[in-house]
C-alpha cells in the first residue's frame, strides 16, 4: 500500500462513523485500529502527536508517513513543512529519520557484510544491489571511504525482488566463505560460485522496504537520514564532517 493508494481510501475513511473522545494513549490505539481497518494491507508502526496542533503522525510499514485528525477520520499524505527563523524545515523527514534510526538499531548489523575502517569515525549502512551500476561505482570507492574512517555495512536490497537471479546472487555472496572478496568479485561482474545457506537476505530486503528504500544504493547514516543514490567518497566524508 503506497501513498497514492491511500488517497483512494480517503472517501471510505471519511465515511466511517465518529466515536466519543478518549484519553491519550487510547487516541493512538483508536487511530491505528481505524486506519488498519480502512486500508487493507497497511501495518501501523507508530502513532504520535505531531508538532502541528490537531494532527497525529502515523508511520506505516512501507516507510510512508500519514497525518490524521484525532478521530482518525481525515487523512493527509505528503511532507509537513514548518517555517522557522532559519527557513523552511521538513518536519516529516525529521520524523522519518528518527523512525529509520530506530528500525536499523532494532534490526542490528549482525547480518551485514562489513567493510570496516581501521580508524573508525563513522558508520554507514548501504542497501545495495550487486547488479546496480551505481552500487558498483560506490563499491569501487569503499577503500577510500575506509581511509576516511568510514565503515561500510552492506544490507541486501536486490531490486528485482525474491526468487530472481540477482537475489540468488546476493545469497551466494552472503554464504561465501569470504564475504568481502565475494562481494568485490560480484560487484566487478566476475563469476562467483553459487552457494546457499541460512541467510538474512530476505529480512534485509524487507527492512529496506520498511524504512523507505526505493532504489540503490541507499546510504543510511547513523542519525537515520538517508542519502539516495551514489555519492562520491570525498563528498560523503565531507558531509559527515570528516574532512
Amino acid at each position: 500500500m503506497n501513498i497514492k493508494s491511500l488517497i483512494v481510501v480517503l472517501g471510505v475513511v471519511a465515511g466511517l462513523s465518529g466515536v466519543a473522545s478518549v484519553s491519550a494513549g487510547e487516541v493512538e490505539d483508536r487511530i491505528a485500529g481505524r486506519l488498519t481497518k480502512a486500508v487493507p494491507g497497511l501495518k501501523v508502526m507508530s502513532v504520535r502527536k505531531s508538532e502541528a496542533e490537531g494532527l497525529y503522525e502515523v508511520q506505516s510499514n512501507n516507510g510512508d508517513t500519514i497525518y490524521t485528525t484525532e478521530d482518525g477520520q481525515y487523512l493527509m499524505t505528503g511532507d509537513l513543512l514548518k517555517i522557522t527563523d532559519q527557513g523552511i524545515a521538513n518536519v516529516t523527514e525529521v520524523a522519518r529519520a528518527e523512525a529509520r534510526k530506530a528500525a536499523m538499531a532494532g534490526f542490528g548489523d549482525d547480518g551485514a557484510i562489513r567493510f570496516p575502517a581501521k580508524n573508525e569515525k563513522a558508520v554507514v549502512s548501504v542497501f545495495t544491489d550487486i547488479d546496480c551500476p551505481y552500487c558498483r561505482k560506490l563499491h569501487d570507492e569503499v577503500p577510500q571511504l575506509n581511509e576516511y574512517g568510514i565503515t561500510v555495512n552492506y544490507y541486501a536490497f536486490p531490486r528485482s525482488g525474491p526468487n530472481t537471479a540477482s537475489f540468488r546472487k546476493y545469497e551466494s555472496v552472503w554464504c561465501a566463505e569470504d564475504q568481502q572478496a565475494a562481494m568485490t568479485s560480484a560487484k566487478a561482474g566476475k563469476h562467483i560460485d553459487e552457494a546457499s545457506c541460512e541467510n538474512p537476505v530476505q529480512e534485509q530486503y524487507r527492512l529496506g522496504g520498511q524504512i523507505g528504500v526505493t532504489g540503490t544504493p541507499a546510504i543510511v547514516l547513523e542519525d537515520g537520514n538517508m542519502v539516495r543514490g551514489y555519492v562520491p567518497a570525498k563528498r560523503l566524508a565531507e558531509g559527515l564532517g570528516l574532512l
